[in-house]
């Protein structure tokens, strides 16, 4: 099962302070360009893997989703998420999404944020993502950047949100990293941006975007802590169509 690092009571207090978790999407500076590759939602079905505290999925709502289907393995994420939803498009589930089963053809965009970087099992998910869409329908996703869950030596440097980030090296090698980041201990699965590519071309995808996302220079004047983080790409964000 996926680590359940959200329901640690000292990791969920931390996340609860950040500001995506505070302001929700607008607290989020990659959303802008996240929200360019989701498109137009109106009278679509949407599914949210790793929905948190729902912000996406109430998003979708006012933009005129059909369905929205938003899962998360947390319990603490899925409480704060029905306690601030009132819609009855939206429906919260608790899932693994390593194990997920989605009926075929049953969404037309499948969205997920910063979650698939814990997923041991991706290719699993990614299959099962395409099996779900409709033909045409959307795959839309961030995730850390490689550049940020490549490092496995000890010592640290901090990024803008205090992440304690492990100094470049060893990039080639995929697998399991453990990070200290409101907590101790928390696990990621490192892969390579060919990776992530790859995965989605074996499983029938059609990469249509590819962002090595970085600030910009509005983003830099508005919060000047980003700053650091231009040396390097703070997330990988990717579109495809079934």
């Amino acid at each position: 099962m996926t680590q359940n690092i959200y329901d640690t009571p000292e990791f969920f207090e931390g996340y609860s302070r950040l500001a995506r978790s505070v302001h929700g999407l607008d607290g989020a500076p990659e959303w802008p360009a996240l929200r360019a590759l989701v498109a137009d939602v109106r009278g679509r079905d949407v599914v949210d893997l790793g929905c948190g505290f729902g912000w996406f999925c109430r998003w979708a709502d006012e933009q005129g989703a059909a369905s929205i289907l938003g899962l998360d393995v947390s319990a603490n994420m899925l409480a704060r998420a029905r306690a601030t939803t009132i819609s009855a498009t939206i429906r919260y589930e608790h899932s693994d999404l390593e194990r997920l089963q989605l009926p075929a053809q049953s969404v037309d965009l499948a969205y997920s944020s910063l979650t698939l970087h814990y997923l041991e099992r991706l290719p699993a998910l990614v299959a099962t993502v395409h099996r779900a869409l409709r033909p045409g329908g959307r795959f839309v996703f961030s995730c850390e950047h490689p550049i940020y869950t490549a490092p496995a030596r000890p010592g640290f440097i901090e990024d803008s949100e205090g992440q304690r980030i492990w100094p470049l090296n060893q990039y080639a090698l995929r697998g399991e990293r453990r990070t200290d980041w409101l907590a101790e201990g928390v696990i990621k699965q490192h892969r390579t941006v060919a990776d992530y590519v790859n995965l989605l071309i074996g499983a029938g995808f059609t990469l249509t975007h590819l962002d090595e996302w970085a600030p910009d220079a509005a983003q830099l004047a508005a919060q000047p802590a980003l700053a650091q983080e231009r040396d390097r790409p703070m997330m990988l964000l990717v579109a495809a169509n079934r």
